[in-house]
Parts: structure tokens; sequence; C-alpha cells
């Protein structure tokens, strides 16, 4: 068996199979590395996971806030506006089941935990818990960290999982996507013993995750109605939504808040993700320094943040900018920052997912400069590190990548002899070699990743 192998769903808690993560798990602890014949999901987890925590014996999870802070947050999350759904058709069948429906946000952290009360009280022994944070940098391989990881549904069975404390336990994963923007909201995940990775079970949520994200979509419709501020909806229309700035790919910027979108001159646009950057304040002197290239006075940044004010009070107070110092008065969720966490993590596939060119391509302000070059170099190198040709075709789809010829060197390397793929890729790397006069590589093995 090669760790790339494919297992049916209904052999992941069998004796064989749990025997061979045993064994790999072992050389796992004494610093053999992966190896032994894993699931490719899993092997690739544990190398993800490695990265974070050398030693699995320390995998655990932990708090991320204080319960007051837990239930203002979930309270502010779009997740809560689904909640009834899972709770009708995950939560009350898991009662007589012996089962435990999760939900995470997109970092990981379970907000909701609920299910068989027996079985919640085992989980808390492991912080299988509200309120912690089952993230793959947290805990490693896990259903909820690694679905969230790869973007699609994961399963994960006993010792299987990277942490020792987790080996008594099975579940599977679902992502769960914004219904406007596609975006990763969070994760439903099923915990339990091997019925919690059974064929059915995987349907089941899926089908429950579906069932969310259509809640979620007419659940927005209905807020955006006349007079529905009027009808005291279950969730109230600010939580359906994450106040967001766009400046992936674009010059103006796109701010997002309360169900309507705004755009933005290039120079708000700077301003504004400066301070969602910074959620402590920036005075006048420090915007100057930050958001112009030239020198600036600090009358002339006073006198934009007055019009900025203005631009976004038609958006309502919670993205409208204080003073002394300047700062939001709640977070603004920026899609460059996602891209960061995620590479972070580990999961460079949710950053390039959601990646959509240079941050404020045609910016010069110093910090907006330094911050493009960083998701740029950071996301180029976790992709061609990968190595995968899926992911690496996916990252020359970019613009930015149309005259990367290492990028395409390394994609004509790692893509099969016989992919069909494969043309294109020898085309444009021979372009390549007439436009820029670059010599092709001449090893066709070992590839370099840069």
């Amino acid at each position: 068996m090669s760790p790339s192998r494919s297992i049916p769903v209904g052999e992941l808690s069998s004796d064989v199979l749990q025997r061979e993560a045993f064994a790999a798990h072992e050389a796992l602890g004494q610093g053999e590395g992966v190896n032994g014949n894993l699931r490719g999901v899993v092997h690739d987890s544990w190398l993800r996971s490695l990265a974070f925590l050398p030693n699995p014996s320390t995998a655990r999870a932990r708090l991320f806030c204080s319960e007051e802070d837990l239930e203002a947050y979930r309270q502010g999350h779009p997740l809560a506006a689904i909640m009834p759904v899972i709770d009708r058709l995950l939560v009350q069948p898991s009662l007589e089941s012996g089962m435990l429906v999760a939900v995470g946000d997109e970092n990981g952290r379970l907000l909701w935990v609920d299910g068989d009360r027996e079985l919640r009280r085992r989980a808390e022994g492991m912080l299988f818990m509200a309120g912690t944070d089952w993230s793959e940098a947290s805990v490693g391989t896990s259903a909820p960290g690694t679905a969230l990881a790869l973007q699609r549904s994961v399963q994960i069975a006993g010792a299987e999982h990277f942490s020792p404390l987790a080996h008594p336990w099975s579940c599977t994963a679902v992502p769960l996507h914004d219904p406007d923007s596609g975006t990763v909201l969070g994760v439903i995940d099923i915990t339990g013993t091997a019925d919690a990775v059974a064929a059915s079970t995987l349907s089941l949520v899926e089908a429950a995750v579906a069932a969310a994200e259509a809640h979620l979509s007419i659940h927005r419709l209905r807020s955006r109605l006349p007079g529905a501020k009027r009808r005291r909806p279950a969730c109230t229309p600010a939580a359906l939504y994450r106040n967001s700035l766009q400046i992936l790919g674009t010059d103006h910027g796109v701010v997002h808040a309360g169900g309507a979108a705004l755009e933005l001159s290039p120079r708000h646009a700077e301003l504004l993700t400066l301070l969602a950057l910074h959620p402590e304040g920036l005075t006048a002197d420090q915007l100057a320094i930050m958001a112009y290239p030239e020198d600036a006075s600090v009358t002339t940044v006073r006198a934009e943040m007055l019009r900025l004010r203005k631009v976004l009070a038609g958006h309502g107070g919670a993205i409208v900018p204080q003073s002394r110092p300047y700062r939001l008065p709640s977070e603004l969720v920026v899609d460059a920052v996602q891209v960061l966490n995620y590479l972070h993590r580990g999961a460079h596939r949710m950053a390039l997912e959601i990646y959509r060119g240079p941050v404020l391509p045609r910016s010069q302000a110093p910090s907006i400069v330094r911050l493009r070059g960083e998701v740029s170099a950071l996301l180029r190198d976790a992709v061609l590190n990968d190595g995968a040709p899926d992911t690496v075709l996916q990252y020359l789809a970019l613009a930015e990548a149309e005259y990367d010829a290492e990028a395409w060197q390394v994609a004509l390397r790692v893509l099969p002899g016989r992919s069909p793929k494969r043309a294109a890729v020898v085309a444009h790397v021979e372009w390549l070699e007439a436009e820029l006069s670059v010599p092709r590589s001449s090893s066709s093995s070992s590839p370099k990743f840069w």
C-alpha cells in the first residue's frame, strides 16, 4: 500500500487500517517521520501538522477566548443564523445515536458543541468543546481542521488523528460556504465512534451543510426586504454578515457591510486597509508615513479621513472610523489578511482559493507595497513548495504568474508525462524562452522549489 492509495469509506475504522495507522504513529513518535501505509489525505495532513507541532504528544486544543467573549463572538457570527437548521437536522438525531455535533468558524475554532450528554463530558477531556481551537496548527490532523485546510469534506478515523488524545474518536467534517461570496464561513463536524465515519454520516453532514447554506441565503434575502427591521427576525441582519474589505486584485477596494457593497477610491481603500490592520488605532502622523509615498502633512491626512468618514457613514456606524487615534469601532475582515492567516496555518489551498490578485495593484503607499509583496511571495512559495500539479496549475492561472519562468518550469517537472495539460505548459515555457530568453531547466528530476 502506498501513502496515496484510496480506501473505501466503509474501511476507515477497520482493524487493519487502524493497526497500520498506529504503527505509523509509533514511527512518528520515534522521530522517523511520516512513514507507513496511511491514506493520502492523512499522510499530507501529518506533514503539515509536523510543521506546527514537532511532537504529536504536545498536540492539544487550547481555549481561544473566555465564555463571555465566546458568546459575543458567536452571536455576531453568520453561523448563528444556521444553528436552528443544524439543531433540527443533526443535533436532535445525535442525542439518540450517541454522536456529537460541532460547529466551528473558518479558523477551526469551535463555537458550538452539542449532542449526547455523556459523550460531551468525555470529549471535554481532550478539550473538544466550545471555545477551543481545533485547527491543524493547534491539534494537527482532525476532521474539522483538515477539512478547512483542504476546503472539502474529510473523514478521520481513530489513530489517523495526529494527537494521541483523539485516537479513541472518529469524525466527519464538511466546510460551509458563504452563499454570496463563496468563501468559507466555517465547518460542521460529527464526532463519535466508528459510526461517525460511515458513508451515511458523510452524506448526512453534506446534506445538512447544503440546507444550512440555503437557509442563510434565504435569511439574508428576507433581511433586505422593506420592513424587515420591523419584523424582529430571529437573527439580526447585522449578524448575517461579516464586515469585510476586498483589496485583492482591485485598485479601488470594495467594503462590504450590512449586506451592501461600496467601491472606494484608491486612497480611501489604502486608509481603510491600514486601519483594519491596526485595530489599536493610528495617529495622523502614522497614517501620513504609511499611506503616502511622498511627504504628506497631518492636515492632508485629516482632510482625507474626514472625507472617508462621510463616504462610510451611509453604511452605518460599524465601519465609520473613530478619531484620536483613528481606529475602527469593530472588526473589518480583510481578504489579504485571510490569505496570510491560511498560509501561516499551512492551508495554502484555501489561501489560493480566495486569492484574486495582488493587493491594490497600483498603490504606492509604503505599507501597502510591503503587504502586497508579502502576500504574493508567501503564496508563491507555499504553492511551489507543495508541488501538487493541480495547485501549481491553479497558481499559474493568475495574471501575475504569466511571466514567472521558474513557476512554469516547476509545473513542467511535476506534471505527469501523459497529462493532457502538459502540452499547454510546454507551449508556454517555450514562449517564455523566446520572450524572455530564459533557458529551460535541463534537469527533469528532483524538482527545485523556490
